[in-house]
């Protein structure tokens, strides 16, 4: 009975022998994922786009993914501003398969164009999870796996914060996940791996995915794979990212660095670094929530590991919590892992019963969830009001050419990046000028244009234990465009300033 294709969880009106893929009465089983789909599209782009509109969005990081996929649509190398002068992308992570989003930011440049493509990605991830969940355990079932991926908070976390390179990894993952579960070894290499051109540490995920495939399937393909999935994060980490990198070597290194004097003393100390301090505890076991843990009784969550690896010995603390886009990898195979762990249960009137209890538990862990992540912003009143000083900054940024060279405060950069080019004001924090600063010493802009926001909707990266850029450094540097650097004050409005560089000859203001 264990292969058994027969749904235990029929819908009302379907009959318990009914095929799984056609229910008597209602849309065809195979429209069923693309709905969820097409509705988790909506929610995701909504929130998207409506923190872009509150200029809740950064130059750190939507402004550098649209300066290198701009690069991209006009058939240049991904030099990003952003990051540093003649700064190549590629040599700060390897993603190269940024470039398939060229066409479509060539036909709609806008950052609302990344936004809506990252909203699509992650709501197309759902399709192979609930067409396997529909197909092994029947209609009702896929709602509920459908749910709970779409609403966990790891995705929600990627949906609601700028773009990131990862969201083109999620659907594929899910596919891959999807063909283990089904036991299509071949497919399951396929989808993952375009892994190696996303970023550099997912070759590991994808090395993982080979090791699945040896133990469970063939063994040629799973070694080759995981042979070619090791290779390829070793030698983009060695050789590609160096090489691109115009400070040379690998610019995320230090985030794995050596903190007990030898490799040995790291090995032996990494089973509780790995849960120290105990934030990373908590997050280990919120990446296993949305499944109500059942994923841990799948081989499947083997795949987590890498990922979770790194983050976890990480010493930037960013990695360790549930924020930001890091887990968004995980969730379609924590997802995965749900419906296979459930698949064993099918065939037995007490394995209905288990299947739907277990579900039950996994939609009422994510309603527990969701007011604490951000897809509950589409429920607060905040979120769907324009404030006087949102509609002033829009008001200055309409003052500044197109075309234009600009020094743009981080929650200003992408408000610009589709039309100008734009670098952060003040200075993003280099070594040495990250906890104080000299009033004497303050860089000279290049922009011809600065335009600085004194209420940032959000602190970061201002004023977090990371990036510490105290409003008193801001503004030192903003008068001393105007007093050492010959900039004139052009528009002031609720705490925004918008400065232009004077003409040779001409005086600041």
């Amino acid at each position: 009975m264990r292969g058994a294709r027969t749904p235990l969880l029929p819908s009302p009106g379907g009959a318990p022998g009914a095929a799984a893929g056609a229910f008597p009465g209602r849309v065809p089983a195979g429209l069923l994922p693309w709905a969820w789909a097409a509705g988790l599209f909506l929610v995701y782009a909504t929130v998207a786009v409506r923190r872009h509109q509150l200029l809740r969005t950064t130059g750190y990081d939507l402004g550098i993914f649209e300066q290198a996929v701009r690069a991209y649509a006009h058939f240049q190398a991904p030099v990003v501003p952003l990051r540093g002068d003649g700064f190549n992308l590629l040599g700060d992570h390897f993603h190269p398969l940024l470039a398939v989003l060229a066409p479509l930011y060539r036909l709609w440049p806008s950052p609302l164009c990344l936004l809506l493509a990252q909203s699509a990605l992650l709501a197309l991830a759902v399709v192979p999870l609930a067409r396997w969940a529909a197909r092994d355990l029947g209609r009702g079932a896929a709602h509920a796996v459908a749910a709970g991926y779409g609403l966990s908070w790891g995705i929600a976390s990627a949906a609601a914060f700028d773009f990131h390179e990862v969201a083109l990894a999620v659907p594929l993952l899910s596919c891959g996940v999807a063909a283990l579960g089904r036991r299509r070894w071949r497919a399951a290499v396929a989808w993952t791996a375009p892994l190696l051109l996303i970023k550099e540490d997912l070759g590991l995920t994808l090395a993982a995915v080979g090791v699945y495939v040896a133990l469970k399937g063939p063994r040629r393909l799973g070694l080759l794979t995981a042979a070619a999935g090791l290779l390829g994060s070793l030698v983009e980490i060695e050789v590609l990212l160096p090489y691109f990198n115009p400070g040379g070597g690998y610019a995320h290194g230090g985030n794995l660095a050596d903190g007990h004097g030898s490799l040995l003393s790291t090995l032996a100390h990494a089973p509780l670094d790995a849960l120290r301090p105990d934030i990373k505890a908590m997050t280990l076991v919120l990446v296993f929530a949305p499944s109500a843990l059942l994923a841990l009784r799948s081989p499947l969550a083997l795949i987590t590991v890498p990922t979770l690896g790194w983050r976890m010995m990480s010493e930037n603390g960013f990695h360790w919590g549930t924020a930001f886009h890091y887990s968004a990898v995980l969730m379609p195979v924590v997802t995965a892992g749900l419906i296979d762990s459930l698949r064993g249960w099918r065939g037995t009137e007490r394995g209905a019963r288990h299947i739907r209890a277990s579900l039950a538990t996994v939609l009422a862990v994510t309603l527990v969830m969701l007011p604490s992540f951000p897809l509950a912003q589409l429920f607060q009143r905040a979120t769907w009001r324009t404030t006087p000083h949102i509609e002033a900054a829009r008001a200055v940024l309409a003052k500044i050419p197109d075309g234009a060279t600009v020094a743009a405060s981080n929650r200003l950069v992408p408000q610009l990046t589709s039309r100008c080019q734009v670098v952060v004001f003040p200075t993003f924090p280099v070594e040495g000028r990250l906890y104080e600063y000299d009033r004497d010493r303050l860089p000279r802009p290049t922009a011809e244009w600065i335009v600085h926001d004194e209420q940032a909707p959000e602190a970061w990266p201002y004023t977090t234990g990371h990036w510490p850029y105290p409003i008193e450094q801001q503004l030192a540097e903003l008068a001393a465009a105007r007093t050492k650097y010959g900039y004139r004050l052009v528009a002031r409005r609720d705490g925004v300033t918008l400065l232009r560089r004077a003409a040779p000859g001409g005086r600041g203001a």
